[in-house]
């Protein structure tokens, strides 16, 4: 099953290893497709040294040359989730340009200049990789000073991802039924709540006795989810083979953004505008959980919301929404309009100012 599904992996009596041509072999804990073994599969497979001799070709001293050392160290390979596979691509496209000038004199303003050739939020993105990447320099006196320090970038005030509404979902799934792999994407976004980097991770092996447990990329979190009963039809509807419940035609495991391509062309086939993204099903997941009038901490236990600041601002449109309905209900339940003398005391003053 590894080596059918798993590139790279090799076993010798009963140990598995992670082991690319040219880099030093990792050994890989646990059972194969265990959570553990799949963790340290996926940080093998993401953070992996750079080669040997590269920075040989870069010049002492330089951004490349401290960009190679870099991305061998523990600061670099510590990071998780999808995030040393962005932000290499982020740096390595800075050193294409960039990496032949001198590392310890690169001034404030010609990040700012960077910065404003950018839109809001690749300059985000951007900051981030280049403030980690000189935090380190600055911590291996490769750089007296880091050029990003005090540097900002406003975004433009947003709601973020659209969230799926109730309309949008219904028109996905009349066009993808039960048995599809369209629809068990779907269900998976909208019962566990979790994020696309996490839900294309998801196999049988995580479900036991009806409760889904997986451990989030992104935050490091271990959660513990009950698998709902329309999830649990879908999936047993749905012909799955191999180490995850979500495979390409090719039978492997999808990787993050070849997943967004084939949730794009499914949501296109249901005729769904462009603003319908995956991840606008995580929010659909928290607008229905805060619909039914569970609380903040309870929609993250579910969605693994490290902040509850998001989440807040889910429970406080359903508490909103709630409320205007429960005051609607007593008046039609009431169904007497108040006498023209009768005025409430906060209204009083306007009610002297009419007669007057």
């Amino acid at each position: 099953m590894s080596k059918l599904h798993l590139r790279y992996v090799q076993s010798f009596g009963g140990y598995h290893y992670f082991r690319r041509r040219g880099w030093p072999r990792i050994p890989l804990p646990g059972v194969v497709g265990s959570t553990e073994f799949m963790e340290a599969y996926r940080q093998a497979l993401a953070a992996a040294p750079v080669a040997i001799g590269a920075s040989m070709r870069s010049k002492p001293g330089s951004i490349s040359a401290a960009l190679a050392e870099y991305f061998g160290g523990q600061s670099f390979r510590s990071l998780t989730g999808g995030t040393p596979a962005s932000r290499r691509a982020i740096l390595e496209k800075f050193r294409d340009k960039h990496g032949h000038l001198p590392l310890a004199s690169l001034p404030r303003e010609f990040v700012v200049a960077l910065i404003d050739t950018m839109t809001p939020h690749e300059a985000k993105n951007w900051l981030k990789a280049i403030r980690h990447f000189m935090t380190w320099c600055v911590e291996r006196k490769l750089a007296r000073l880091d050029p990003t320090s005090g540097v900002r970038v406003k975004l433009p005030k947003s709601d973020g991802f659209h969230t799926w509404t109730e309309h949008e979902i219904a028109q996905f799934e009349a066009r993808h039924p039960i048995g599809s792999k369209a629809r068990l994407a779907l269900a998976l976004g909208l019962y566990t709540a979790q994020r696309r980097a996490d839900v294309v991770r998801i196999g049988r092996q995580h479900i036991r006795d009806g409760v889904l447990t997986l451990r989030q990329q992104k935050t490091g979190a271990t959660l513990a989810i009950p698998v709902h009963s329309d999830l649990a039809a879908i999936i047993a509807a749905t012909p799955t083979a191999g180490l995850t419940l979500l495979m390409t035609k090719s039978g492997r495991s999808y990787r993050a953004n070849k997943f967004s391509d084939e949730f794009r062309f499914w949501c296109d086939a249901a005729g769904l505008p462009p603003h319908c993204s995956f991840h606008g099903l995580r929010k659909a997941a928290c607008t229905r959980l805060a619909d039914c009038g569970c609380t903040v901490h309870e929609i993250a236990a579910i969605s693994g919301h490290q902040s509850l600041k998001e989440i807040q601002r889910y429970t406080k449109a359903a508490d909103q929404a709630r409320l205007a309905r429960a005051a609607l209900e007593r008046i039609a339940n009431k169904g007497v309009k108040p006498e023209p003398g009768e005025v409430s005391k906060p209204l009083t003053p306007l009610a002297k100012t009419a007669e007057g």
